[in-house]
């Protein structure tokens, strides 16, 4: 089970504590917002992309969108998302509970500029009804990202 994935990883860190499980959705960020009683934008949300070296996930903040341009400069491709049908062969969760934690092996990850705007984030920890409290140093540890990317624009900004 994809939770339990999630917490063997944040285990290693002394984290497993802090997942939450809801008897309610919180596959999407607006339903994860509600459950676990927080703005969108602290809900950390992981979109899974496919770069011609594999797939990679990036989280975001929850109200931010892909900037198709600024991706294309730092990964020197064009953004395609993994297929509905492809997330849980290719990342180890299924659509709704991607994270960071308990990935299949050779997935990179990537944390997006979006999220150093707080001090809590909350990235789903492998299933739709949960999500796991973390600070962004925590999250920055323990996702074992590659570093920081700027992919993002806020709802606000206009794509150039």
């Amino acid at each position: 089970m994809s939770i339990e994935k999630a917490r063997a990883h944040l285990r290693k860190y002394g984290l497993e504590d802090r997942i939450m499980e809801f008897d309610v959705s919180s596959a999407t960020v607006e339903l994860a917002a509600g459950a676990v009683g927080v703005e969108p934008g602290k809900i950390a949300k992981t979109l899974s992309f496919m770069l011609s070296e594999g797939p990679v996930l990036i989280l975001f903040a929850g109200d931010v969108r892909t900037d198709n341009k600024k991706f294309k400069d730092v990964f020197s491709q064009k953004a395609k998302m993994l297929s509905h049908d492809e997330v849980e062969a290719l990342i180890g969760h299924g659509v709704g509970g991607v994270c960071p934690f308990g990935i299949n092996e050779g997935v990179n990850v990537y944390l997006d500029a979006s999220l150093r705007r707080f001090d809590t984030v909350y990235p789903a920890a492998g299933t739709s009804a949960s999500a796991v409290r973390l600070s962004i140093e925590e999250l920055e540890k323990c996702s074992e990202s590659k570093g920081w990317v700027d992919v993002s624009k806020l709802p606000e900004e206009k794509e150039a």
